[in-house]
């Protein structure tokens, strides 16, 4: 915090923006301003499991099951509701780091401590695992009124591997006309309902 407050310091900007370099802009949202295009409470709503969950509801669209631990016999009570595989990663993390795919107690066992180290809000989130399924990765651009989609990257490797380690290919392989539209749909609505102004990216399974 304490460089990019001289750096602010030094040039005078008239706001900043937070959506490029990943995870550390995004971590000092609520510290620097005025931000310029999407505004901090949307990326913290993004963050926050619970408020995305409620979100995602109201505009039906689905989601995986999933739950939210503070500790390790937290994260065993939810992985026996779910069932594996699991999908385990810290929360306010949306880039992705300390991510892991659990097959059994064991494996949860020996990643949960590093994940909720990770995690700025010392909790865990939980997720079913979509075995088998194609992941797409969306990137799009919108000004609150309007949404563009710049491309539908389908991802090489199945779903779960982190969108900055895989492999994706344009256009689109395996994708349907009836996916495709589905993926346009939910990106529209997911962008326009959060008040988007910029970048926005999405990845659905």
């Amino acid at each position: 915090m304490e460089h990019v407050k001289a750096v602010l310091a030094r040039e005078k900007p008239r706001g900043v923006i937070l959506q490029f370099g990943g995870q550390t802009p995004l971590k000092l949202a609520h510290k620097i301003g005025p931000v310029l295009g999407t505004k901090p409470d949307t990326i913290d709503l993004c963050e926050d499991r619970q408020r995305f969950g409620i979100f995602l509801e109201e505009l039906s669209i689905p989601q995986p099951e999933g739950a939210i631990a503070f500790d390790i016999e937290g994260a065993i009570q939810a992985a026996k509701g779910i069932g594996f595989p699991l999908l385990v990663r810290p929360s306010y993390v949306l880039g992705g780091r300390a991510m892991a795919i659990c097959y059994g107690m064991e494996d949860l066992e020996s990643v949960v401590s590093d994940a909720i180290e990770t995690s700025e809000a010392r909790s865990l989130l939980l997720d079913c695992y979509l075995d088998g399924a194609r992941e797409y990765d969306v990137d799009a651009l919108c000004d609150s009124h309007e949404v563009r989609i710049g491309a539908i990257i389908e991802h090489v490797e199945e779903a779960g591997v982190h969108s900055g380690d895989s492999t994706g290919v344009i256009p689109p392989v395996y994708l349907s006309l009836q996916e495709r539209r589905l993926i346009e749909d939910y990106t529209e609505r997911i962008a326009l309902a959060l008040g988007v102004v910029g970048l926005l990216n999405i990845q659905y399974a």
